[in-house]
């Protein structure tokens, strides 16, 4: 894809297995008795440093979809805002596990992805309605 002509070439299947991955790193679990949700992000987030730099190689590879998506480098520094955000509080002894379980980063990223390419769907529905009348 030409970044540049801003259409996307990520399939829904790519999508929805990008979502099943945010699913996997910060939804999977759920602490019995409450309605709060953790993943493998804040699991491995308890190894010091290591844990939360390993994660930090998922959400890299969240922020290439974004790239191939054609995600508007705005939003993409956002997704990288939130990668290093997640990445520094995640440092932080205990503290940072909590607050990887509120987070979400990877979740963040892929709705920024899902976002553009639905709109960039809905664009390309409205080109192809305004070229076939007329």
């Amino acid at each position: 894809m030409d970044e540049h002509d801003g259409r996307s070439s990520i399939s829904h299947e790519a999508l929805a297995r990008l979502q099943q991955l945010s699913v996997l790193m910060d939804k999977a679990f759920t602490i019995p008795g409450t309605d709060i949700h953790f993943g493998v992000d804040s699991i491995v987030g308890l190894i010091p440093v290591i844990g939360d730099t390993l994660s930090v190689a998922v959400s890299g590879y969240i922020y290439t979809f974004a790239k191939r998506a054609g995600v508007p480098w705005h939003k993409r520094m956002r997704m990288m805002w939130n990668i290093f955000i997640d990445w520094l509080i995640g440092l932080i002894p205990f503290l940072g596990d909590i607050f990887d379980v509120g987070f979400k980063a990877n979740s963040k990223n892929v709705d920024i992805i899902r976002a553009h390419v639905e709109r960039q769907l809905r664009a390309e529905v409205i080109d192809v309605r305004n070229n076939d009348t007329a």
